[in-house]
């Protein structure tokens, strides 16, 4: 039923930051491949927010590769734990959510997770189903298996309480709090992000606490945004979302820097190591250019949340607009309230700007045009009792018209 145990370590090993303890993991696959039982494999999932991106889809790969190994994976879709909210990297208290959020946010992540996720061998449980049961007792029984000092050692906690920046006691709970889902659930690894080393590693020590046998911990890169600077977030801005366009998806991958590409072509398009070090070796010789290689990451990428079909059909698109600067072969219609607007009003009225205050910041940076001219005075007007072409930024195209 399952791969040799070197075939399954050198698969587990592809791309992975932390392996912990290794001799215990290969321990464990022994055991599976001689009882013929698969392994439990653990991710918790934040529902604060519900669009994932394809940082998340790093650690998603990960987990379809053991699914693709014969293991069994257990989405926790963290419903009361994101009622406290995940405290990690956060330099504030998180805004609390009710269940309600949690549990609509769960479902809608779900959906979007089995893009990648083979829906007939994922097992998904909410954590408010023992969480939620708990006395008060058992609280405390579970807050006596960590110290304070302990949970200070984490970074964000520790930066915190030396800034005098409150911390409310309840975060404290959080990592207690996901750790107990690993004992609920009798993990044997957890995945997760680089940045929940620390939630991983207390997931070991509670489920030690119970008499439970402690899960391995593996942890994956962060993938950083499309500015290259911070990880990726939409709260940023800087993401790639998994419900994106063919389109949006292949012109934001187009518009990362050359030193990325090869980041995105192995994190975001899932190449293998190989893949990988011959385009790496190319960008370096001078033998493969950098737009030819973003373009073969942004069609792999695409390919992997749509079909090649879309993928074949977003390049073609890109080519028009970007090479032969023709215009999609889909824009939208939007009917402005007035006849005789500003440009900024317009443009702000279609919502291809967040504000007034963004569309003159995008006219004075020259990144608006209409009808193919571009926008020089910020008071501009124009007569939209016939149809005009807008244009904001690479990407944004909308017609605008005014309908008495």
């Amino acid at each position: 039923m399952f791969p040799s145990l070197n075939e399954q370590m050198d698969i587990i090993r592809t791309g992975t930051l932390d392996l912990l303890p290794e001799d215990e993991l290969e321990a464990k696959i022994n055991r599976s491949i001689k009882e013929n039982k698969p392994l439990t494999i653990k991710l918790g999932a934040d529902p604060s927010r519900p669009d994932l991106h394809i940082g998340h889809g790093v650690v998603l790969h990960k987990l379809r590769q053991f699914q693709d190994l014969g293991h069994h994976v257990v989405l926790i879709v963290g419903d009361f734990t994101g009622m406290i909210g995940d405290p990690t990297g956060k330099s504030k208290t998180r805004p609390a959510l009710s269940i309600e959020e949690t549990r609509a946010n769960g479902q809608s992540y779900l959906e979007q997770a089995t893009k990648l996720l083979l829906a007939d061998s994922l097992e998904v449980r909410y954590n408010s189903d023992w969480l939620g049961k708990m006395n008060f007792m058992e609280v405390i029984k579970l807050a006596s298996n960590y110290t304070v000092a302990q949970l200070l050692e984490r970074d964000d906690f520790s930066k915190r309480f030396k800034a005098g920046t409150p911390i409310s006691v309840h975060e404290f709970m959080y990592p207690l709090a996901q750790a107990y889902d690993s004992f609920a659930i009798k993990s044997d690894i957890e995945v997760g992000g680089s940045d929940q080393k620390f939630n991983l590693l207390v997931g070991r020590e509670i489920q030690k606490a119970y008499g439970c046998e402690p899960q391995c911990i593996l942890t994956m890169p962060i993938l950083e945004g499309t500015d290259g600077v911070e990880k990726m977030s939409k709260s940023l801005g800087n993401y790639i979302a998994f419900t994106d366009t063919p389109r949006e998806i292949f012109g934001k991958v187009m518009s990362i820097s050359d030193a990325l590409t090869t980041r995105y072509f192995q994190y975001g398009a899932f190449a293998s190591d190989e893949e990988v070090k011959k385009m790496a070796a190319g960008l370096l010789d001078g033998s493969v250019h950098p737009r030819n290689a973003k373009v073969e990451t942004a069609m792999r990428i695409v390919e992997i949340y749509h079909d090649k079909a879309a993928a074949q059909g977003a390049f073609d698109e890109f080519e028009r607009m970007f090479v032969k600067k023709d215009i999609p072969d889909e824009v939208d219609t939007f009917v402005l309230p007035a006849a005789e607007m500003t440009i900024v009003e317009a443009v702000a009225a279609a919502g291809m700007v967040a504000s007034k205050k963004e569309a003159k910041k995008m006219i004075e940076q020259g990144g608006v045009y209409i009808d193919g001219e571009r926008v020089a005075e910020i008071g501009q007007k124009a007569d939209f009792s016939t149809k005009h072409l807008l244009k904001v930024g690479k990407r944004k195209f909308m017609y605008a018209v005014y309908n008495a």
